[in-house]
C-alpha cells in the first residue's frame, strides 16, 4: 500500500479550504483517508497553516511521500528543511 501525505478540498465554490491528509495513493482525492494531520486555509493574508509535526514527522518516517504542495507546505512550517 502506497502512502501519500495529500490535500483534500473543503469549503463553498471558489472559496476553498483544504485539510491535509495521509491516505492510500489509490483512494480519490475527497474520498476515504487514513490520518488528518492539519489545514490549509489560501483565503486568508497570509495563508493559514496548520500542520501538526509530531504526526508528520512520524508518517513521513514510516514511508509516506508528500506531493508537491504538501512539501511545500510542509517547509512553510517548518518541518522539513
Amino acid at each position: 500500500m502506497a502512502v501519500k501525505m495529500r490535500l483534500t478540498r473543503l469549503g463553498a465554490k471558489k472559496a476553498p479550504f483544504y485539510r491535509v491528509i495521509v491516505a492510500d495513493s489509490r483512494s480519490p482525492r475527497d474520498g476515504r483517508f487514513i490520518e488528518e494531520i492539519g489545514y490549509y486555509n489560501p483565503l486568508t493574508d497570509p495563508a493559514d497553516i496548520k500542520i501538526d509535526a509530531e504526526k508528520a514527522k512520524k508518517w513521513l518516517s514510516n514511508g509516506a511521500q508528500p506531493t508537491e504542495t504538501v512539501k511545500s507546505l510542509l517547509k512553510k512550517s517548518g518541518i522539513v528543511d
